[in-house]
């Protein structure tokens, strides 16, 4: 069943790609000294998220360079996984990468889960899509007795009294977008045609299409997650790293610097 999910979520990333990004007909560039790196969506793996991130110490510690690092993590942090709430505690605790900037965007199941927890209703949907997972990762099975309404009535009642302060603190101040150089980074995509500054919010947290078809001009090269490939999808306009961790262990981390492009990723653990 596992794959079979993932089978058809594989199936809206129109395949690898390994085309070369540009603007204006050259390769994209970080400011000088600048190195980021992008962890692409998480979904409660909060062991392949403490590995990802070695995977980055490590990498920072075999650079000879000085350098200004930043790391930008593109959402999804909950669902699916079944480990949300450690995910969370370790996105606040940043042990691993200790006094490393960090950007922590957010992504439309963060979203899902904050509005389930201020009573939105959202819950059957967000159950749906993985948000049992989260529930059990705090302790909360559904009461199957319970009819529909009554069985989220009383998650949302038990999950209000499980969820730290600090998680609700840290959902609350996730970021929309970044920008830096000729990089925007966001969850899901752009809507083509409309300035990066102007985009809404909706669309940088669930947009599919028409963004992942668009081929024309972005302002600035989108990096983002959202929609799962087999591997890395690298476009003339757009880097997308969302490689289905939570199903398929690989969770993918974009490294650019000047104007190179590689990947970290749990891959090459297995």
């Amino acid at each position: 069943m596992r794959w079979t999910l993932l089978s058809r979520l594989l199936a809206r990333s129109h395949g690898p790609s390994s085309e070369r990004p540009l603007i204006d007909g050259r390769p994209p560039r970080l400011p000088d000294g600048v190195r980021i790196y992008a962890v692409g969506d998480i979904h409660g793996r909060h062991d392949l998220l403490r590995r990802i991130e070695l995977a980055v110490a490590e990498d920072l510690a075999r650079s000879r360079r000085l350098l200004r690092p930043v790391v930008v993590y593109l959402g999804d942090y909950v669902d699916r996984g079944i480990a949300s709430r450690q995910v969370l505690d370790h996105l606040i605790r940043n042990e691993i990468l200790e006094g490393i900037p960090r950007v922590l965007l957010r992504g439309n199941h963060d979203l899902w889960f904050r509005l389930f927890l201020e009573g939105e209703a959202v819950g059957e949907s967000w159950l749906q899509f993985g948000g049992d997972a989260t529930l059990l990762s705090y302790g909360i099975p559904l009461d199957p007795k319970l009819a529909p309404g009554q069985r989220l009535a009383k998650a949302l009642e038990r999950l209000m009294a499980r969820v730290p302060p600090g998680h609700l603190a840290l959902l609350d101040r996730l970021e929309t977008a970044f920008g830096l150089g000729d990089y925007f980074f966001c969850h899901a995509g752009i809507r083509p045609g409309v300035p990066l500054e102007q985009q809404r919010e909706e669309d940088l947290y669930w947009i599919r299409e028409p963004f992942l078809s668009w081929t024309g001009d972005n302002g600035k090269i989108v990096v983002h997650g959202h929609t799962i490939g087999e591997e890395p999808q690298l476009r003339r306009n757009r880097i997308g790293i969302d490689t289905g961790a939570y199903a398929t262990g690989v969770l993918t981390c974009l490294v650019l610097e000047g104007t190179d492009i590689r990947f970290l990723s749990t891959a090459a653990e297995e």
